[in-house]
């Protein structure tokens, strides 16, 4: 120790004489901005603010390349799917299957690929700049209240985005408990898979403040989160040793371009291949359920249809009670996004099966996807100037654009009903990939836990919002 000591006090006497260290202000930039965004009241203000700021961003900039996307896929591509059929002398099922599985189903949820990019970039940016942490410190003290710490928050954060990584990142959490807590909380979280369902009922019905619907989603989902960890910790999961939470503050930093396009890119390629497989499967699987017993004319009489039927009464109390409806939140079970395709499917699939047969040229139909994707860039340039105050370059029309089944589901909702369908959406039973991953890492019993609650927790909530509304006559 004695030479240790001496050694050291060498080279501390060397390092005084040979290197000079310019005196640098204690109070860094990164300092002046967490005094603001981690304060101690200001903090969760400002985190709620950003999510609605970038909501309102994913709707509003997004809504011109969503109505390009829409116009894309049931002109120009149908089309060229019509006439290729043609040519190959198809029979007639094989065009119903093309036009209402694959493009009425599939082309149903690519439609909001443009929504998810956006999604996707603004979440890298928070990411890369370093706030997504001040973020999870900021939610420990709200965590705390049901028994978790700011750790928790960062798998409930990875969420917003896909819920089985969310899920498997509880890995980092110490204690057992904990991370059974969070992983039975993350499917409350609005993962991108939602997304789809929130826009085409928020277009229908609520317009320019679909964004504001859709924050309050995403808002509700950590509020419900919030109250079913206060009842879990007060009932089978109670805390055991309280732990510190440690958790290291990033110093901000201009998000790099290139890692943006990588998430953007990752996270959007997820959901194009499972459009591409689990979707189209389910579409195809959808179509043959709708179509049998040979012969059947009217989809309710399908075999789809019939057990649609009978699980509609469940639905009722709640506003939505068709066969339809009930039908697309059963198949929402295997995937959220197909809600929207199984909606696409048979709202669109029988009344929009001539919108293919319109005449024009290959060439005629690029011109119209070229001009048609310039116009949407101008659209949504000038939404995002539209944010500057002052600034107002949206007429009205444009805004009230939307999707063909949004402009068919007006004819079966009402925008109480809407609300109310959103909020069971919302919080019903995760898919069944996140309860596999809950199962395979806490057991079957914790992922029919996820299943039972969350669902029984979707029913209430749907039906206290709906039958509240006609009480307050909303209806």
């Amino acid at each position: 120790m004695l030479i240790a000591d001496r050694r050291y006090g060498f080279i501390n006497g060397v390092v005084r004489q040979a290197l000079h260290r310019p005196r640098m202000d204690r109070v860094t930039l990164t300092d002046r901005i967490d005094d603001i965004v981690t304060h101690k009241w200001l903090g969760l203000p400002i985190f709620f603010a950003m999510m609605y700021v970038m909501f309102r961003l994913v709707i509003d900039v997004s809504a011109p390349f969503l109505d390009w996307t829409d116009a894309v896929i049931t002109g120009p591509v149908a089309r060229w799917f019509a006439s290729l059929l043609d040519l190959l002398a198809a029979p007639a099922w094989i065009h119903s299957l093309v036009v209402e599985a694959v493009i009425g189903g599939v082309g149903g949820v690519l439609v909001f690929i443009p929504g998810l990019l956006i999604l996707y970039f603004f979440l890298a940016l928070l990411e890369d700049s370093g706030y997504m942490s001040r973020a999870a410190f900021v939610m420990d003290r709200f965590m705390r209240v049901v028994g978790l710490h700011g750790k928790s928050f960062i798998p409930m954060i990875l969420g917003f985005g896909r819920a089985v990584p969310a899920v498997y990142a509880t890995r980092t959490i110490p204690s057992r408990r904990d991370r059974v807590l969070t992983a039975l909380l993350i499917p409350l979280m609005s993962c991108s898979a939602r997304l789809p369902v929130y826009v085409v009922f928020g277009l229908a019905f609520f317009g320019s403040h679909a964004g504001t619907v859709i924050w309050a989603m995403y808002a509700l989902g950590i509020l419900v989160a919030m109250l079913a960890g206060m009842v879990f910790t007060r009932t089978i999961l109670k805390p055991d040793v309280t732990s510190a939470f440690v958790l290291e503050l990033p110093p901000y930093r201009a998000p790099a371009f290139k890692s943006v396009l990588i998430h953007m890119w990752e996270n959007t390629r997820e959901f194009v291949r499972k459009a591409g497989t689990t979707i189209l499967y389910a579409s195809l699987v959808m179509w043959v359920l709708l179509n049998l017993p040979r012969g059947v004319t009217e989809q309710r009489d399908s075999y789809f249809g019939k057990v649609s039927g009978w699980i509609a009464p469940v639905f009722a109390p709640l506003g939505f009670g068709e066969w339809q409806t009930s039908g697309a939140l059963v198949s929402g079970f295997m995937a959220k996004e197909i809600v929207v395709s199984t909606m696409s499917q048979i709202y669109i699939g029988a009344e929009e099966v001539g919108f293919a047969e319109q005449e024009t040229t290959f060439a005629g139909d690029l011109n119209e996807i070229g001009v048609g994707f310039v116009n949407a860039a101008l659209d949504s340039g000038k939404i995002l100037l539209s944010i500057l105050p002052g600034v107002d370059l949206v007429d009205e029309e444009a805004a009230s654009q939307d999707t063909v089944l949004s402009r068919i589901l007006r004819e079966h909702f009402t925008p109480l009903s809407a609300v109310a369908m959103l909020i069971f959406v919302l919080l019903y039973v995760p898919c069944v990939a996140t309860l596999g991953a809950i199962k395979h890492e806490f057991g079957a019993s914790w992922a029919v836990t996820s299943a039972v609650y969350q669902t029984v927790v979707a029913w209430l909530a749907a039906f206290l919002v709906y039958q509240g509304g006609l009480l307050l006559g909303l209806g």
